[in-house]
């Protein structure tokens, strides 16, 4: 009875500390895939570190690697091993002087060894000539998903923020205009107003309710997409953190900075596909040189009559040898294939043309953009200052009698669409600016 209880004392101990165990690593995961500063900073980087594409990206910089290693396996020397068994139901037969002579035995068997070494073969040429490009186009695909990762996380950040901000300004307004409302009944109930202006501030209140509500739901939509964006948790809350005062600081760029093709990711993948192209131009014309390689192999062959004696003795052979391999004429195939590989360079070089001149477009375009809404930034950070300034006015004279409320209705309007046009602007020329930096190629 003592021992079982021991027995059950173990089990239940073992039990706890696998649950136990379990939580905490559950609990690790989970703290590992929150994000709990949800920061710009923060935000990308998680991006790259659990977005599927970028993993894909990865695991195609890790094909290509391997890709490379069994193609430059070829030059290494191929040992291979064969073994064979023969039974001779009819052994061969031959007339000599009038008899029939039978040859051979009724059993046979070989084990051989046979190793083959590439001397020279284009193929195994080609691989070991481009393998350093294939891996730097492979990492240059990945770069480029990781900056076009950038430049959606970036823009999808800065429209989540905007939209809040609208919502943060909408709550204010609510506040504001539930106090309007307020001054407007005690006017209308004390006979200084009539009850235009309370009918007034109730609608202008249902519409600021209204707005907030729309913002709130827009709010809820572009926060799944940034997570969908960035591989978050669906079930887990994205908080996100942001310093209004750095992000104005960030808005300024140097616009003179020259376009330099070679910088932008786009240009230097084509380039190395320019490259790898000049190899296959090389390779075809490689098909004029003959394939040479060495061979050899060690042969023990067993023959009896009797199965059980098959394996007593063994009749080992053994040879070494060189073959070369030169196609004299193929119908011009070579020549054509020649010319063929020496029209797709010239394509990319064309290739190349066409993307110099779209990214000179795309970086016009850009910069336009940027100075636009740089200009449009400036200009209503100014008029959020003066819109309070007015509005605050405004509504001092409408407490003291001195303007009507419809001139409260149309400074309380504008102090809204300010400070919402302000925010709006700050995030374009923060999206503006990645696209200039992506036109650069700065993005690293």
């Amino acid at each position: 009875m003592l021992k079982v209880l021991r027995i059950s004392i173990v089990i239940l101990i073992f039990t706890v500390s696998i649950t136990f165990s379990g939580n905490v690593v559950a609990q690790e995961n989970t703290s590992d895939s929150v994000l709990h500063e949800a920061t710009l900073e923060n935000v990308v980087k998680y991006a790259l570190e659990h977005q599927p594409a970028v993993q894909q990206a990865l695991l195609d910089q890790r094909i290509t690697e391997k890709n490379i290693q069994g193609r430059l396996a070829d030059w290494y020397p191929q040992v291979n091993f064969v073994y064979n068994y023969q039974r001779n139901i009819q052994l061969q037969s031959s007339i000599i002087g009038g008899e029939v002579v039978r040859f051979g035995v009724n059993n046979t068997s070989a084990v051989q060894f046979n190793a083959t070494q590439n001397l020279f073969n284009r193929d195994v040429l080609l691989a070991s000539s481009t393998a350093s490009k294939v891996r730097l186009q492979a990492e240059q695909n990945t770069v480029r998903t990781k900056i076009d990762m950038t430049v959606d996380v970036t823009k999808a950040f800065y429209d989540l923020l905007a939209t809040q901000q609208q919502v943060r300004i909408g709550e204010e307004d609510i506040i504001r205009l539930q106090r309007s409302l307020k001054d407007a009944e005690s006017q209308y109930a004390a006979g200084v107003a009539d009850k235009t202006d309370f009918k007034r501030a109730t609608i202008q209140l249902a519409n600021g309710k209204a707005l907030l509500k729309s913002n709130q739901e827009l709010v809820k939509f572009k926060e799944e997409y940034l997570k969908t964006l960035i591989g978050y948790p669906r079930d887990q809350k994205l908080n996100i953190l942001y310093d209004t005062l750095q992000m104005e600081e960030e808005v300024y760029l140097d616009t003179l900075q020259p376009l330099n093709y070679s910088e932008h990711i786009d240009y230097r993948i084509l380039y190395t596909q320019r490259e790898l192209q000049k190899a296959n131009v090389k390779y075809n014309y490689w098909s004029f040189i003959p394939t040479l390689s060495a061979f050899g192999s060690y042969i023990l062959n067993y023959q009896n009559n009797e199965f059980s004696e098959l394996y007593s003795r063994d009749y080992p052979y053994s040879y070494v040898g060189a073959s070369l391999n030169f196609p004299l004429f193929q119908g011009g195939k070579r020549i054509a294939r020649i010319q063929e590989q020496k029209y797709t360079l010239k394509r990319i070089d064309y290739d190349l043309v066409n993307l110099k001149n779209n990214l000179s477009t795309e970086y016009t375009r850009a910069i336009a953009a940027y100075k636009s809404n740089l200009a449009n930034y400036v200009a209503l950070k100014d008029n959020v200052a003066l819109a309070t300034e007015v509005y605050d006015v405004v509504k001092l004279q409408y407490t003291s009698g001195v303007r009507p409320f419809l001139d409260v209705t149309i400074a309380e309007t504008d102090l809204q669409t300010m400070r919402i046009n302000y925010f709006n602007a700050l995030y374009q020329v923060l999206a503006s600016k990645m696209d200039v930096l992506r036109a650069l190629g700065q993005i690293k």
